[in-house]
């Protein structure tokens, strides 16, 4: 397969969109933040974040591990323990990803009440 410098986005062949429908994600998005601190399990991750089925996080975790932004580490124990764990370049999400964490929160009172006046009209 070859390798592709740069994408661009506005190509409606162009893979960059399943790069944009992989970080849109909810799940990614919340996946990404709950990991900024090192490996968590499972479990801790669908308490963080909160209201992920295990069917939905555990398609999200294969979906990013297959995308190169989080290892999957399975522990020799009993029962068995696995880690997740960004990758470089799931790291490298954080930053992109924190602005618009940061935005919606900050933004949300507006956008509710943006929503709420549409309705009413």
């Amino acid at each position: 397969m070859d390798t592709i410098e740069r994408g661009d986005a506005f190509d409606p062949n162009c893979p960059t969109r399943l790069v944009l429908d992989r970080i849109g994600d909810r799940w990614t998005v919340l996946v990404v933040i709950a990991l900024r601190d090192g490996p968590r399990r499972f479990t801790e991750l669908r308490r963080t974040a909160g209201g992920v089925t295990p069917k939905v996080l555990t398609q999200t975790l294969r979906a990013m591990e297959r995308d190169g932004l989080v290892t999957r580490e399975v522990f020799a124990e009993v029962p068995p323990r696995v880690e997740y764990t960004l990758t470089p370049l799931g790291m490298s999400l954080q930053t992109p990803i924190r602005a618009v964490i940061d935005w919606a929160e900050a933004n949300v009172g507006k956008v509710m009440a943006a929503r709420e006046a549409s309705h009413l009209a």
